[in-house]
């Protein structure tokens, strides 16, 4: 059974590095590393910006994933966000990420939170299957952005 700990700042580094490479994987992205290491410093230093949860692996982190919080008006509670998902490439199909979702669903609702939510690159058929394997839904709504450099 895989530990989920709450990220440290010992692991920011890896943490960036693992977005680094979800990105390039998923969206053919090159981010910047350093931008990606301050935004993890950011989010471990400043709880209020969300929380980084980690399983340890043999040598190494074995996966991460980043909860951000969004207030439902709708519902007078927080969505929590499950974002910047990765399980790195020599542990996957191993449990790592059910062991944080699971750990994740735990504290959201420790925490009073309304529900979970996440986004994931269209074609992504792998994480598809695996969040309903784990019991989520597609929604009936699309995902618009308009980013800002």
């Amino acid at each position: 059974m895989h530990q989920v700990r709450q990220a440290s700042a010992d692991d920011v580094e890896t943490i960036a590095r693992f977005n680094q490479a979800m990105a390039l994987e998923t969206e053919n992205l090159r981010l910047s590393l350093p931008t990606l290491i301050a935004g993890a410093r950011n989010v471990v230093d400043d709880r209020s910006r969300g929380q980084y949860f980690v399983v340890d692996g043999p040598d190494s982190l074995a996966g991460s994933l980043l909860i951000t919080y969004e207030w439902s008006d709708w519902r007078n509670a927080w969505c929590w966000w499950i974002q910047s998902v990765y399980v790195s490439a020599d542990m996957r199909r191993q449990g790592v990420f059910s062991a944080l979702y699971a750990h994740v669903t735990a504290e959201a609702k420790r925490a009073g939170a309304c529900g979970l939510r996440l986004y994931m690159e269209r074609a992504n058929e792998r994480a598809r299957v695996t969040y309903h394997q784990l019991g989520m839904v597609e929604t009936h709504y699309a995902f618009f952005e308009a980013m800002f450099e």
